[in-house]
């Protein structure tokens, strides 16, 4: 480190530590954004689908709806003008039995409550029209959803942060927060210390337990977590359709869809598994379900067909059974503490609102 006090200080070097870190560094601040592991990304932010979400299925007036279509917004001008791919190529939710379809209406009345344009109900043949291989009786078409490159994304905001005077720290593990005269002391766990004026706790699963040990902190603000595995497979065969597809969503997340990468292979995911640690090995003998999860809307799906790829973990602070959460931000109102936010639950569509996060934090911190 240069400084043994930084003006300000984001823990966490994921998409949205960065995004934070970035829109710090442009407001004029100096900013260090400090990452646990040897490179950016390396969790949450690199084990999802890469999907660019329109804002379709969120609460009205939700910070996950209001931050996904203005994040979205953002993150389609910021890749154009950064040239990070992120393809608009669309979606499709669909409804495989005539009683789902209901949902997909509620789905449309949701999403224009949430400023999604555009969005067209489709009957089951032009869906399939559109998509040869689909089965389907209606389906939702959302155009704004895309896929992106996140690695490429995640590297642009670094490039801003540094242009602008910041930096990043890898292999810097905060090990612990306490309150200092000049804001907030840091001690990684090498026992190096620095101190910092402001504090964004961007740190994902890890942020709840470095805000719980900071003295004097509200313990009612800091949420329960669980762990929500997701696991996905991929498509040894060429590719059967041009756009995402998604069936309704089911208690926990999405179902099963099926992306994109950028290179056109198709993979399928993610599930919900709640687990108690962190592993990120698929077990094989998940993809029985997942054959026939898919099959619902891809009836030609060949047998022996998925190969186990990668899981990701969901920062979640809502149980199996419960309604989905919202991202939780915490300031001084919640806390107790000035100059400090603290992110909880930021998942998905947390790619997707990482720009609006970054603008959220910085009104918050009254930057």
């Amino acid at each position: 480190m240069s400084s043994d006090h930084l003006d300000s200080v984001v823990i966490g070097g994921g998409a949205i530590g960065l995004a934070i870190g970035r829109a710090l560094a442009l407001s004029g601040r100096e900013v260090a954004v400090l990452e646990s592991q040897d490179a950016i990304g390396s969790q949450t932010s690199s084990r999802n689908s890469e999907v660019i979400h329109a804002g379709i299925y969120y609460p009205t007036n939700s910070l996950k709806a209001r931050l996904c279509v203005r994040g979205r917004e953002l993150l389609y001008d910021f890749c154009e003008k950064r040239g990070v791919t992120a393809w608009k190529i669309g979606k499709l939710i669909v409804a495989t039995d005539p009683a789902q379809e209901g949902e997909l209406d509620a789905l449309k009345r949701r999403a224009e409550a949430n400023g999604v344009g555009n969005l067209e109900l489709w009957g089951g043949a032009k869906a399939r029209n559109d998509q040869p291989a689909l089965a389907c009786t209606a389906a939702l078409f959302s155009p704004a959803s895309g896929v992106m490159d996140s690695h490429g994304f995640m590297l642009a905001l670094l490039g801003d942060i540094e242009n602008a005077g910041g930096f990043l720290s890898l292999s810097t593990k905060v090990a612990a927060i306490a309150r200092h005269e000049r804001g907030y002391l840091l001690t990684m766990d090498d026992g190096y210390t620095l101190t910092c004026g402001l504090l964004v706790n961007a740190a994902g699963h890890a942020a709840p337990a470095l805000t719980a040990g900071i003295e004097g902190v509200r313990g009612e603000s800091i949420p329960r977590t669980w762990l929500a595995k997701g696991n996905y497979f991929r498509l040894s065969g060429k590719a059967p359709f041009t756009r995402l597809i998604y069936p309704v969503p089911e208690p926990g997340g999405l179902g099963v869809h099926i992306t994109l990468d950028l290179g056109g292979q198709a993979r399928f995911g993610p599930d919900v598994e709640w687990v108690e640690d962190f592993d990120y090995e698929v077990d094989p003998s998940r993809c029985a379900g997942f054959y026939a999860a898919i099959r619902n809307y891809w009836p030609a799906l060949p047998d022996d067909s998925l190969v186990p790829d990668y899981a990701g973990i969901r920062p979640k602070i809502v149980g199996p059974g419960e309604p989905a959460g919202d991202f939780l931000f915490s300031d001084r109102a919640d806390h107790g503490l000035p100059g400090l936010v603290a992110l909880y639950g930021i998942e998905s569509p947390g790619l997707t609102s990482a720009l609006a996060i970054a603008e959220q934090v910085l009104e918050r911190l009254q930057v």
